[in-house]
């Protein structure tokens, strides 16, 4: 039996029969600090803000009982490892894009983002109305998680290419660097996919180790100097219609904390999630004129990819749908996404388009 299938069976099966017979937790005492690891670079715009706010916000909430010791990606473990750090123990808390995580369990990307899913508005109706937040907690219990949304890109851009898409057969062998449920997708359609950690992207595009990538969005992608490379630039994706960070923390020492000390880590945590979500928001749009006055193409994807991209999402969920635990995700998921879809498409799609007509 592998480590997945071993830990769905029993860890769900034995917790809460488990935790009827434990004793009243034993609450660490005093000033502590918290070691946090992160998937990414020192300073990388937007993701490493959120991990900082995230960690300022539990100091200032303990009044300084809690002090979260924020290392970015190689300083302590990998961009990649910092899971199984924080699940073995090596550090207290990771700071991440969730869907880095597939190959654990393939759940934890609708926690980021996934194709043709929900937008930040929608995910937020989910995650703190709908059955979002317990659905995660659920997931990182089998690993001993306790997770939080702490951040969150807003819609991603389709990426950065060296020559514009006109098919989808342009996918074919395409080196392409996209991490998630997105990234399977474009390997359906062909596309050579990468992994990359964010701070690795720069260089691997620039050497032409990859043919093109997505990042984030204007601003981020502005900061990270893709411009420089090449100015084919696709500036709606398919694969992170919204893109939510997470804090996650080891879950014994999330239990080892004061009611008051796990409050404060939950209510830090989703105050950078919106916090982080109106950075990006906030920085885009003039991003987006820079980058156009610096001769950068902005494009859309012909109908012909936006349908490709759709089959081939539909092969990937279709993949893992024989796993009880992310079918119980996805099904959830797609039903709250269709009762917000609807009244935000006639409410703020219809206003924004008869705003942008009057206004011109």
């Amino acid at each position: 039996m592998d480590r997945r299938s071993f830990l769905r069976t029993s860890a769900l099966g034995g917790s809460a029969a488990a935790a009827s017979t434990l004793a009243a937790p034993a609450y660490a005492q005093g000033k502590r600090t918290l070691t946090m690891v992160t998937s990414w670079g020192r300073g990388l715009a937007g993701v490493f803000d959120a991990a900082v706010k995230t960690a300022e916000n539990i100091t200032a909430i303990t009044d300084g009982q809690l002090t979260i010791d924020v290392k970015a990606a190689g300083e302590l473990v990998g961009a990649f490892e910092v899971f199984d750090a924080v699940t073995a123990g090596q550090a207290d808390m990771y700071h991440a894009a969730d869907y880095y995580f597939v190959n654990q369990h393939p759940g934890f990307a609708f926690f980021t983002g996934v194709p043709f899913g929900m937008t930040a508005t929608e995910l937020n109706n989910w995650y703190y109305h709908g059955n979002g937040h317990a659905l995660h907690d659920e997931l990182g219990e089998i690993f001993g998680l306790k997770s939080f949304l702490a951040g969150n890109t807003g819609t991603q851009a389709g990426g950065w290419f060296r020559k514009e898409i006109t098919g989808p057969e342009d996918f074919n062998g395409l080196k392409f660097r996209m991490p998630g449920l997105g990234g399977k997708a474009l390997g359906y359609m062909g596309a050579s996919v990468q992994n990359l950690p964010g701070a690795e992207v720069y260089q691997a595009l620039a050497s032409g180790a990859i043919d093109g990538t997505e990042w984030i969005g204007p601003w981020a992608d502005e900061k990270a100097g893709f411009q420089e490379i090449t100015k084919f630039y696709y500036t709606a994706g398919f694969h992170e219609p919204a893109a939510g960070l997470s804090v996650a923390m080891n879950r014994d020492v999330f239990m080892s904390l004061t009611p008051s000390q796990q409050a404060a880590c939950e209510v830090a945590a989703g105050h950078a999630n919106v916090w982080n979500l109106s950075q990006y928001l906030n920085n885009n749009g003039a991003a987006l004129e820079r980058l156009k006055a610096g001769g950068v193409k902005v494009l859309e994807f012909p109908d012909s990819v936006w349908d490709a991209m759709g089959v081939a999402s539909q092969q990937v969920y279709d993949e893992f749908m024989g796993d009880e635990i992310f079918k119980k995700i996805y099904d959830d998921y797609t039903a709250s996404m269709k009762a917000s879809s609807g009244w935000l498409t006639d409410s703020v799609g219809a206003y924004r388009a008869q705003r942008d007509r009057v206004l011109g």
